[in-house]
């Protein structure tokens, strides 16, 4: 791989971007609302497959909700800030449930998620983080161009995009998660991914894969503040 430029941003951002969209639609983005379904492997027995429902919510700059619904149970996700919360509830008795608040090291990977998503590779450094471009290299015979998005010293996102277009070809984590996306939906003059296909490992070195497959993506929804926000702890 050849070498890597620190300080302004990278040229291939400005590639990236306009290959999402036009500048004005990227900005003009606040919200966003994925529907589909989600399929998840048994890393014991990748031929065993679990499907669900899922939505993801978005806002800017630091909102999520993510909900998974199976035939069992109901599993909601969210940030708020520098809160966030899981929520497990019962499909056929919603008043079973349990609630966790997530600590301060999921919180952080969280919010850098939630930036991947929203920001489309630009203003990391407004919020403390910073990009930098680690030279070439070659993903699937393609060109590519590695840049390392450093939210934290141990949360990092590099992506290889394509020197030609300015795709994303591959991305992995810190931790070794691989993300690669496929197709495409078109939402208010932006690209969206199809599908994304997210692979890792777990302490035994079993692959686990998660496919996310949309079915819509909805630009600038409102949504309500109480989305987000930590469920009351209502008696049961």
């Amino acid at each position: 791989m050849a070498g890597g430029v620190r300080g302004a941003e990278p040229a291939i951002i400005g590639k990236a971007r306009a290959y999402l969209g036009p500048e004005a639609a990227l900005n003009s983005v606040r919200t966003l609302h994925y529907i589909g379904t989600v399929v998840t492997t048994d890393p014991a027995d990748p031929k065993k497959e679990t499907r669900a429902a899922v939505e993801i919510l978005l806002e800017k700059p630091d909102r999520q909700r993510v909900t998974i619904t199976t035939e069992a149970a109901i599993e909601a996700t969210g940030l708020d800030g520098y809160d966030a919360w899981t929520r497990t509830t019962s499909t056929a008795d919603r008043s079973k449930w349990s609630q966790t608040l997530l600590g301060a090291d999921q919180i952080k990977r969280l919010r850098a998620n939630t930036w991947e998503h929203m920001a489309f590779f630009r203003g990391l450094e407004q919020r403390g983080g910073r990009v930098e471009d680690l030279g070439t290299a070659t993903v699937d015979g393609i060109a590519c161009r590695k840049v390392a998005f450093i939210h934290q010293p141990n949360i990092i996102f590099y992506r290889y995009f394509d020197i030609a277009g300015g795709r994303v070809v591959y991305s992995e984590t810190d931790a070794g998660v691989t993300i690669r996306e496929q197709g495409e939906i078109y939402t208010n003059g932006i690209r969206f991914p199809k599908s994304i296909i997210t692979v890792q490992k777990n302490a035994s070195g079993q692959s686990q894969t998660v496919a996310l497959t949309f079915d819509r993506v909805i630009v600038n929804e409102p949504f309500a503040p109480e989305v987000f926000a930590v469920p009351a702890l209502l008696s049961r």
